[in-house]
């Protein structure tokens, strides 16, 4: 279907997806999905008042958002490209706004799972069409502009707990239909978004590195695969540190709110790290930070081992993983050209990997002991590091620009 440009598409630059309100607006959307995604933890014990629920079964509904969020990100895939831009991103919003609307006033506990899941479909659609969109829509800018975006999840994720704890969790309902309303509002400035912007691959010469007909089109499928790697690995450790570092510190002699608040500075660092690094993709490579993210975390977790250093050693793995994630979107769709499906793939893995973080964590800790919990995830980490090392050979990246 061929949709004819309006004039908010042709009074934009040619090589920008949005305007500079629709920019604003992107950023108040992640902070949206990433306050969403946070809501369901600090809620917990109304929901299981409410529902007369067990502790797994009250956080069904944390999975069932997750659930939405991968077939989410992977219907919208299919999608893109065959509606616009605004379409896409209109019908997820409606969906969160929806989803959020139905787990807000559900009469029983079904009803409140499937918002869950609608409201995980429009999460999967903003995060998947947002980063799609951001990583081709600014140019050479577009990594920095990815961080900033991806910093405002973390804003969000941050403020959402914060916004229960001070109404209190038998008032999840009101935040969760606040939210609602600010999704449906969210659709006003949709006008400002391209309707239709250039493919990855177009307007490349052919023979040149990215060319998907030049040699590195048939690694492919090896390039990949490592991409998926790195960020299964990394949301791996990020999601890892999250969850296990308040035992960690009270196991090795700290307090419980002193656990409490040292991970809430994690979370802190991880948000600071992005919008930091933003000015930093304008002068250096993708490959080459995140190499030294990969190094910093691996080194902050290794001195996470000595009990002294262990809370500071954690705000600064939140502040070197940071940019790993926004900012290898960018080298992936150069590096793998051919795929146009690499996007929605490495972000739909690392869902699956902030998922998979906490029981297989718990399964290692079970078989060692809680004080293992650095070592683990510096493992985890060296992967990461590997994988890194080796993409940064088979793509010949430069180490700056």
């Amino acid at each position: 279907m061929h949709t004819v440009p309006s004039p908010s598409d042709t009074a934009q630059r040619p090589d920008r997806a949005f305007t500079a309100p629709a920019v604003v607006a992107s950023c108040v959307g992640f902070v949206l999905i990433g306050a969403l995604q946070s809501l369901y933890g600090p809620a917990l014990p109304a929901l299981r008042s409410e529902y007369g629920l067990s502790p797994s079964g009250a956080g069904l509904a944390l999975s069932a958002h997750f659930v939405g969020g991968v077939t989410g990100v992977l219907g919208f895939d299919r999608a893109f490209g065959r509606i616009g831009n605004r379409a896409l991103l209109g019908v997820s919003y409606a969906l969160m706004a929806l989803g959020s609307t139905a787990f807000a006033f559900s009469p029983d506990w079904p009803l409140a799972l499937l918002g869950a899941l609608v409201t995980g479909f429009g999460f999967g659609g903003i995060d998947y069409g947002l980063n799609q969109l951001f990583a081709t829509g600014f140019g050479r800018r577009s990594p920095a502009m990815l961080n900033i975006l991806n910093a405002h999840f973390g804003i969000g994720a941050i403020a959402g707990p914060a916004l229960v704890g001070l109404l209190g969790a038998d008032r999840y309902p009101a935040v969760f239909t606040a939210f609602a309303v600010l999704a449906a509002l969210l659709l006003i400035p949709l006008g400002g978004v391209r309707d239709r912007t250039p493919g990855p691959a177009d307007n490349r010469p052919a023979g040149t590195a990215d060319d998907p007909t030049s040699s590195r089109g048939s690694r492919a499928p090896a390039l990949l695969a490592a991409f998926v790697a790195l960020y299964v690995l990394h949301v791996a450790v990020e999601a890892g540190v999250g969850g296990w570092e308040p035992t960690h510190l009270e196991a090795v002699g700290y307090s419980t709110a002193f656990a409490a608040s040292a991970t809430s500075v994690y979370w802190l660092m991880l948000t600071l790290g992005r919008f930091l690094v933003a000015p930093l993709t304008l002068r250096w490579s993708e490959p080459a930070i995140i190499a030294v993210s990969c190094a910093g975390m691996a080194c902050c977790l290794l001195a996470a081992v000595l009990p002294g250093l262990a809370p500071y050693a954690y705000a600064g793995v939140g502040l070197f993983i940071a940019p790993i994630f926004p900012t290898g979107l960018p080298w992936l769709r150069r590096a793998v050209p051919a795929a146009r499906r690499a996007g929605a793939l490495v972000i739909a893995a690392s869902m699956v990997g902030g998922v998979a973080a906490g029981p297989v964590l718990g399964k290692a800790i079970e078989l060692f002991e809680v004080r293992t919990v650095p070592a683990v995830l510096f493992a985890l980490a060296g992967a990461c590091q590997a994988a890194t090392w080796w993409l940064t050979r088979a793509t010949r990246a430069p180490l700056g620009r």
